[in-house]
């Protein structure tokens, strides 16, 4: 998995007048936590914007005044109005441990179903997943080659070595569904054979 590296600046103070404070300056609260230890720093706003506004995920590697910490981001807290980013919470790597994150899901192949006149359809973007940070992936590749219409594919039908899957077995990622054109083919080629 990919690794993004962002620069810190520790915090010692965590109150209301100081956070905003911090915000006026362009800087966002941040804190890192798990594996007994609780970092609370900030970062530039403008650091965070590849990290939050793209489908991937990504491990993240802060320099907080020359100690490294590596981790992956919990949660983002957004102002209810403007949208602007108020808090990030991120959960600390410990190589060798498994990490719980969530991972794109990229559709591979040409269904059956399609080329028969169905549509494609993707319902679960991100699926939730469970590795060490050797073995993580930078994305969930399903095959769809062998799709037919009408037929989904489903969490529980995905198998991945080193990786375990968190995301509920009956959760669908992706269905071919028949559309109105394929409906009308099916149907002209009925009446033909009668």
């Amino acid at each position: 998995m990919e690794t993004i590296k962002i620069a810190g600046v520790k915090r010692d103070a965590f109150g209301k007048k100081e956070t905003k404070a911090i915000r006026k300056t362009g800087q966002v609260p941040c804190v890192i936590y798990g594996n007994g230890t609780t970092v609370h720093f900030s970062v530039d706003a403008r650091s965070l914007k590849p990290l939050i506004y793209t489908p991937q995920s990504y491990l993240v590697e802060f320099d907080i005044e020359g100690k490294t910490e590596m981790g992956v981001m919990r949660e983002v807290q957004y102002h209810p109005v403007t949208d602007q980013i108020l808090h990030v919470d991120f959960y600390h790597i410990v190589p060798g441990k498994p990490i719980a994150i969530d991972v794109p899901v990229k559709l591979t192949g040409n269904s059956e179903g399609v080329k028969q006149g169905g549509k494609l359809i993707l319902s679960k973007r991100k699926i939730r997943i469970s590795a060490t940070m050797e073995n993580l992936p930078d994305s969930i590749e399903v095959d769809v080659t062998s799709l037919g219409l009408g037929k989904s594919i489903f969490v529980g039908d995905l198998q991945f070595d080193n990786v375990a899957i968190l995301t509920p077995a009956t959760t669908a990622i992706c269905a071919v569904k028949m559309t109105r054109a394929a409906r009308g083919a099916a149907a002209a080629a009925e009446a033909a054979k009668k």
